[in-house]
Order: C-alpha cells, then structure tokens, then sequence
C-alpha cells in the first residue's frame, strides 16, 4: 500500500457537482493498493498515520498527531499511486490492484483509520471521478509505502 497524507486546513471530494465529503483542518489520504497489500499493512498504515506528528505544538514544533488536535480525516482511493514510469511516457497501472481485490482492502482501511482514531473519517468514492479540493497546511505532504516500513 501507498498512501500520500497532506496536512491541510481544508479539504473536500466532489463526485458529479455533488460535495460528498469535506473537512476542516486535519489530514487528506490518498491511498493506493496492490495485490502484496494485506491486514498486517492496513494496521500498521493506519496507526502510524493516526499518530504522525505533523501538527505543530505551542511552540510550532511538529509535535502533534492528527488525534491530538482533533482533526479530521478524508480518504480518497487512488491507483495511479502504483504508476510505473520506467519505459515510455504513458505510465502503467500494473501494479495496481484490480476492484475485487482492491475496493475491500480500502474499505478495511478507512474503517482501520475509524477504530484508531475513535472517530468517522469521510471518504471519496472508490473508482469515481473525483475533483479533490484542498488547502494544504504548510504545505505538509508525506508519502509512505509499507514495503518500507522495516
């Protein structure tokens, strides 16, 4: 699994002019899936981005995790995280996992990220065309694969 976590003030999915999800200041995780992604790497993925210090303190230090200021969190499923760019200018998606396999892992992620942070999180639509709007705090960006997390 890949995921990129952007700190923002701000943020929200739209689906067909409808705003399906939006948030204050919190995080927004864009999440890729493949076939290698399994239990052991939703838990781990979503506990260390629940508790990823990247709000600051009193003193502006990173120091605070998304639980600790009570953010909020919105999820958007996305495979080309898994492009492979080597050969070629029109990137592959082979590494990214099919619907079948793919829609429940995302589901057990979002609800993984529920349970950590003992709150709901909002969530794009898996396999929709979204427009994703965000104010990016910072900016903050984070990307983390858990093929690295040894």
């Amino acid at each position: 699994m890949k995921a990129v976590i952007q700190r923002v003030s701000e943020a929200s999915v739209t689906i067909e002019g409808n705003k399906v999800a939006e948030i204050g200041k919190g995080l927004l995780i864009l999440i890729g899936v493949e076939d290698a992604s399994n239990q052991d790497d939703i838990v781990w993925l979503s506990s260390k981005i629940a508790n990823l210090r990247v709000f600051g303190d009193d003193n502006g230090v990173m120091n605070l995790s998304v639980k600790d200021v009570d953010g909020d969190v919105v999820v958007v499923s996305q495979f080309t995280l898994h492009a492979s760019t080597k050969k070629g200018n029109r990137p592959s998606y082979i590494k990214a996992s099919k619907p079948d396999y793919a829609i429940p892992v995302y589901e057990k992620f979002v609800a993984q990220m529920e349970n950590d942070l003992g709150k709901k999180v909002q969530t794009g639509e898996f396999g929709a065309d979204m427009k994703v709007a965000l104010l990016n705090d910072g900016p903050v960006t984070i990307i983390i694969d858990t093929k690295n997390k040894e």
